[in-house]
């Protein structure tokens, strides 16, 4: 049995969730053979997952979203492989609670998290990219790594997304240099470009506080923001802004693919490959995966839907836990999942169950193993 399910986000990280199900599989089988593999999709909790698969944890004090200083976490491997997690400097979760900064939130301390992992050894970096509160463009990011982002008077820009309306000249010259001899890999599930419609000020930007008119605003910057490095670099910034990942966390997934030549892959095919899922995978007879809300971004990229369609392949069934169930079944069946257990189904008020999923988890695993292993 093994079980391979993201975070229950707001409840149970990725690990505590499968020891609750191992807890309720074993009330039921005792001696059953349980395996897990705690995954992630390049958003928050992909540090997380890494750390579970073994990797060594590193902390640095960073700049935070709003200027404020915060320890962020990331993880390095023996052979030389960090995961680093842009929310675990710029995230949502360091902003004062309720207290957005749409125009100003900035990505420095991710570009110092960047640094902190060549200083230990990177040489190769999954660059996990989701749950940011930022819509700069990564244009922080790469000020920390060493790039120059000036008005008309030579002064550096103001921070966030709306100091890039004052950008007159960009040099990308004095970027370290070990960043050329660094692997980097765009790890995300969002596949948007960096402006317009299905950008990221427009999809994004309300849920990190911005109004219609900080979505205009910022959408013109970045604009603005990508037509000035096209004077730089060339054409290759124009087609990175319309590339998809661009506009991931803000569209720090653009600064990534024009200043660090990053190359981008779905956050849950690279998290797959770095936490040792297929080995796992060939051992095992039956695979439980889940999140904590199945519903149709699960179809797109998320965890879930990475590990079913990679056990489908090897012929092997997959069942489902979750905090809700928003898919029918026939788009389960679709996902390549037989069936899914949902937290709801046991204890209907959400708050509720969020604040009980351990037990109500266990309470499902039971369920499942009788309906599957006994």
């Amino acid at each position: 049995m093994l079980i391979a399910a993201d975070k229950f986000k707001g409840s149970l990280t990725a690990v505590e969730v499968a020891e609750h199900v191992t807890a309720g599989l074993r009330r039921v089988v005792p001696e059953l053979d349980v395996a897990a593999v705690p995954v992630a999709d390049g958003g928050d909790g992909t540090t997380a997952a890494a750390l579970a698969a073994g990797f060594t944890r590193h902390e640095a004090r960073v700049t935070g979203p709003t200027g404020e200083p915060v320890t962020a976490t990331f993880a390095l491997r023996e052979d030389g492989t960090a995961v680093v997690e842009m929310a675990e400097a710029s995230g949502l979760q360091h902003l004062p609670k309720g207290v957005f900064a749409p125009l100003t939130a900035t990505t420095y301390g991710t570009g110092e998290l960047l640094l902190a992992a060549l200083d230990a050894g990177a040489t190769s970096i999954v660059f996990g990219v989701g749950g940011s509160a930022t819509t700069d463009g990564g244009a922080g990011m790469l000020s920390a790594l060493g790039a120059r982002f000036l008005d008309a008077d030579g002064a550096p820009v103001g921070p966030g997304g709306g100091g890039l309306r004052e950008l007159a000249t960009a040099d990308l010259s004095g970027l370290d240099a070990r960043l050329a001899r660094t692997e980097i890999v765009l790890a995300s599930d969002v596949d948007n470009p960096l402006t317009g419609p299905k950008g990221a000020p427009a999809v994004y930007g309300p849920q990190k506080g911005a109004s219609p008119e900080d979505v205009a605003v910022l959408d013109g910057a970045l604009a603005h923001f990508a037509e000035v490095l096209e004077r730089v670099v060339g054409s290759k910034a124009a087609e990175h802004a319309l590339a998809p990942g661009a506009g991931a966390a803000g569209g720090i997934g653009y600064g990534a693919l024009v200043g660090l030549d990053a190359a981008f892959r779905p956050g849950i095919d690279v998290m797959l490959d770095v936490l040792g899922f297929a080995p796992a995978l060939a051992r095992a007879t039956f695979v439980i995966t889940g999140e904590g809300s199945l519903d149709e971004q699960t179809l797109h990229g998320k965890a879930p839907a990475g590990v079913a369609a990679a056990a489908r392949a090897a012929g092997i069934d997959v069942v489902a836990v979750c905090g809700r169930l928003q898919l029918s079944q026939e788009a389960l069946s679709g996902a390549g999942i037989q069936r899914a257990y949902a937290l709801t189904d046991l204890e209907s008020d959400p708050a509720r169950s969020m604040a009980e999923a351990g037990p109500l988890l266990e309470r499902s695993a039971e369920l499942l193993a009788r309906d599957f292993l006994v």
